[in-house]
């Protein structure tokens, strides 16, 4: 049976469709860079709306024209076609309904952004930093697999390994909106290389992933930035430790430093540290919003609350188990090298159930 609310809002959606798709040929708009991006980005997202709107109507239309044909038609062979195509369109359209309402929830509109990825290692000394070691490593397999491009900005190695601190940024297609479920504390359960009695430590690394802000959405003005130039430290060839091409920023009203060290090109730190500087901004207002939802959807409370425990892997018994979704797998190995879909994908599908029951759609 037909969902008529459903088609009642497809008139103002296709309107508004419509309307976004001829302002963002107007040149007065495309001259406000910023207004244009966000009527962009709101036509690329109602986009898939709209479409799954005229699939939806197909269905009802050939359940109806199928119903017709049964009622005026005596030939048995295309009363036949009528009930297969009334039955066949039947089936879909329980699941299209589903797909409209999901789409008709607002989407958080940064996670269509880039992303800045920040692992830094907790409680463990040693063995903390390896593992924040092993998570960068799984978290680069798994942007190879994406086809993202995955830029370090900063890092502060382990004495035995892995790292105290690193930052990356991550370019591509929806990174924020796949990566934002892996903020929150990571716990490790195995026998540390340092351990000579074979006993298992437990230690922890905390992953923050941050929307990367756009130019546009936040002014830095440059009496509230002090700049510093040092040496760079760690890997990066004969030019490290010689010239003052790292570079730290201080914004003087909040207190934010960010420094960037991983270019030989002074510019070029300069841009990457300013592009980190602007995020951590425009995060401190959308840390409001993460606290907001966190308190209403447990697949985000590592977001709201990066303090909280979200993921533990158990080396001796091969498992990784998810605590906001109570998800236990047995595929360690497959996991740390990347193989994180199947975690996510779940996290996804609960977000997406929790979406609609809070919006009582």
């Amino acid at each position: 049976m037909a969902d008529h609310s459903i088609l009642e809002k497809y008139e103002a959606i296709q309107h508004r469709f419509d309307e976004v798709g001829q302002q963002i040929t107007d040149p007065s708009v495309m001259s406000d860079m910023k207004r244009y991006v966000k009527l962009n980005q709101e036509y690329k997202r109602m986009e898939s709306l709209v479409q799954a709107f005229k699939e939806y109507k197909a269905l009802v239309d050939n359940i109806r024209s199928g119903r017709e044909m049964l009622a005026e038609e005596s030939d048995p062979e295309i009363r036949e076609m009528a009930k297969e195509e009334i039955e066949a369109s039947e089936v879909q359209l329980p699941e299209k309904e589903k797909e409209i309402k999901l789409l008709l929830v607002p989407a958080d509109p940064e996670d269509g952004k880039n992303a800045i990825l920040e692992i830094r290692a907790g409680t463990g000394g040693d063995e903390a930093s390896i593992f924040a070691g092993d998570l960068f490593r799984m978290y680069t397999k798994y942007c190879e697999k994406k086809g993202w491009r995955m830029e370090i900005t900063n890092v502060n190695e382990g004495t035995s390994g892995g790292y105290k601190e690193i930052v990356a940024k991550i370019s591509g297609d929806g990174v924020y909106g796949v990566m934002k479920y892996e903020s929150g504390v990571h716990r490790v359960q195995r026998v540390p290389q340092t351990e000579t009695q074979g006993r298992v430590h437990t230690s922890a690394a905390s992953v923050a992933v941050l929307p990367e802000a756009e130019e546009f959405d936040i002014e830095l003005k440059t009496e509230d930035i002090r700049r510093d130039e040092f040496c760079s430290s760690g890997p990066g060839g004969q030019s490290v430790n010689t010239t003052y091409s790292a570079i730290r920023l201080t914004h003087i009203p909040s207190g934010i430093v960010v420094q960037c060290q991983d270019q030989k090109s002074k510019l070029k730190n300069l841009d990457k540290a300013m592009a980190e500087l602007r995020t951590r901004l425009y995060n401190m207002e959308y840390q409001k919003y993460l606290d907001e939802i966190s308190s209403k959807r447990k697949t985000m409370v590592s977001t709201g609350d990066r303090s909280a425990k979200i993921r533990t892997y158990n080396w001796p018994q091969g498992r990784v188990t998810d605590h906001r979704i109570n998800l236990t797998l047995y595929n360690l190995q497959a996991i740390i090298n990347g193989d994180i879909d199947e975690i996510i994908e779940k996290l996804q599908v609960e977000e997406n159930a929790e979406k609609l029951k809070e919006a009582e759609i």
